[in-house]
């Protein structure tokens, strides 16, 4: 009996746990979700162009700035004058030109060296005298004539001479044989190049204020001249006397120097008036390198 009882009970137990799978579990059908509906993705759009950035305008030229020349009076303004000697001139000494039988044939007596040519009362030729101050501010037009160095005779004509700034140089070779001319500046670019033939040219110019620049000929090296380059045109080279004289001077007061191949330059403050001539008398006493 008791075994009965116990079977009876565990019936019962396994009904009602049945009884309670199904209630959590219902039945399959009514237990299934809804279906999901599927929705087609959007079309993706393509993007729209970027709208067209404007190229950036080129930048205008600045307007180029206007150079205001001051003219020069030659008429009616200032000019400096005068006479300039050497102390002690040393004497000139022949030049041997054999190395070259072309160059002593165009000559009867040999030539002489040209650094220091003073007469008897020591008056100097090929001495450069400038303004060294008292233009600044002042711009002057470059003249369109060139300055002409010759090549004649073995040497150099002139032996010293002033040009402008970006002034032409017209180097000729007058001489039917081979020079070479080379520039040895400081402040400029050095230019050497050589003129074979009779006839030749060539224009060079220097762009940098300079005095002075020594020009020479590496084939003939007795040959040599010198140019004083400036930004203005108020210079002048001495003649076989001495002399000088710059014109056109505007009214002012100025540093003038001169300089000397062999001789320390001497420089002094001299004032110019409108239409007045004013004289400076140089003596140059100290050699150089002494």
């Amino acid at each position: 009996m008791r075994t009965i009882s116990l079977f009876v009970a565990a019936v019962a137990v396994l009904g009602a746990a049945g009884a309670v799978v199904a209630i959590g579990c219902g039945d399959d059908k009514a237990a299934a979700q809804p279906p999901v509906p599927v929705v087609a993705p959007e079309p993706v759009k393509a993007p729209e162009p970027a709208a067209a950035v404007p190229a950036p305008k080129a930048a205008e030229p600045a307007p180029a700035e206007e150079v205001v020349y001051t003219p020069v009076n030659l008429q009616g303004g200032g000019s400096i004058s005068g006479q300039i000697k050497v102390k002690e001139p040393p004497r000139r000494r022949k030049i041997n030109m054999d190395a070259d039988p072309k160059c002593a044939a165009m000559h009867a007596e040999r030539l002489l060296t040209e650094e220091v040519v003073a007469d008897a009362e020591g008056n100097v030729q090929w001495a450069f005298v400038y303004v060294k101050k008292g233009l600044e501010g002042k711009k002057f037009e470059v003249p369109k004539t060139p300055v002409v160095i010759d090549q004649k005779g073995c040497r150099y004509e002139p032996h010293v001479f002033g040009v402008m700034t970006n002034q032409e140089i017209l180097i000729k070779n007058s001489d039917d044989l081979l020079h070479n001319i080379h520039a040895l500046p400081f402040n400029n670019k050095e230019f050497n190049f050589g003129q074979p033939s009779k006839g030749m040219e060539e224009k060079k110019s220097f762009g940098t204020v300079e005095v002075m620049i020594k020009i020479k000929c590496d084939v003939h090296p007795w040959m040599s001249a010198w140019a004083g380059v400036l930004d203005h045109p108020f210079h002048a080279t001495t003649d076989a006397a001495g002399k000088y004289e710059i014109k056109g001077l505007p009214a002012g007061k100025y540093t003038v120097e001169v300089w000397q191949e062999k001789y320390v330059n001497v420089s002094a403050d001299v004032e110019v008036k409108e239409g007045a001539a004013t004289t400076w008398n140089v003596e140059m006493a100290n050699k150089r390198g002494e």
